[in-house]
């Protein structure tokens, strides 16, 4: 039985994500698309960010409350795909490495003077601003978006229903877990996972097979889901 492929990113990375699948996929593509977060943009107030700051960035969704902020400003990313947003957007991009852990140690090898501000969600995995500070570096942080939880379409929850084996992209801890409270227990699934520390997010009576992602990027995410497809 062919399987359909459940992508539950916030737009408009699902739509972005999803298109990229097809074009690797072709025909094998049967993908539906049913966010389990909503991303509500929380614009700064005037004088929140300076054009004088060294920004960190671990979400290109905080890259809206940069509209009218942004002008050639250094700006370490946690990754290339949030660098190639982040330079698009007028910023001078650093890729950190593709993980939290490895944009911790470039900061904490560069240690750029001035004032640094992490724009971030209202969740997150790593506590970058509170480790940065414990290496000496001292890092302001800024909420500049919030990760609302949303429930599975109707269309989502009738795939997972049936016997139709589906493979779920994870892409963040805090997205396995609303996933999995959403789906029924006797979902066929193939988990798709971005680290290791999704993946152990995932009970394994949960899931037929877990693969993880050689490394924490999209790019990784696709040849992890080709390769359960």
């Amino acid at each position: 039985m062919a399987n359909t492929i459940l992508i539950t990113r916030p737009e408009p990375s699902a739509s972005g994500f999803a298109a990229k699948l097809r074009d690797r996929l072709g025909a094998r593509a049967e993908i539906l698309l049913s966010p389990i977060l909503r991303i509500d943009h929380i614009p700064p107030a005037p004088g929140q960010i300076s054009a004088s700051d060294v920004l960190i960035l671990t979400s290109a969704h905080a890259l809206p409350a940069l509209v009218h902020h942004a002008s050639g400003q250094a700006c370490y990313c946690v990754g290339p795909g949030t660098a190639a947003a982040a330079q698009r957007a007028g910023l001078r991009a650093i890729d950190g490495g593709g993980s939290a852990k490895h944009l911790l140690q470039r900061l904490i090898a560069d240690r750029p003077g001035g004032k640094l501000l992490y724009l971030r969600g209202e969740h997150v995995a790593a506590d970058l601003a509170k480790s940065l500070s414990e290496a000496g570096i001292e890092t302001d942080e800024l909420i500049t978006y919030r990760q609302l939880a949303t429930p599975l379409t109707d269309a989502a929850q009738t795939l997972l229903s049936s016997d139709t084996p589906v493979i779920a992209p994870l892409f963040s801890a805090r997205s396995a877990r609303l996933f999995l409270d959403a789906a029924p227990a006797t979902a066929r699934l193939k988990i798709a996972a971005i680290s290791p520390a999704v993946a152990e997010t995932v009970p394994s009576h949960r899931a037929r097979q877990i693969a993880i992602a050689a490394a924490p990027t999209a790019d990784a995410m696709l040849d992890t889901v080709e390769a359960l497809a």
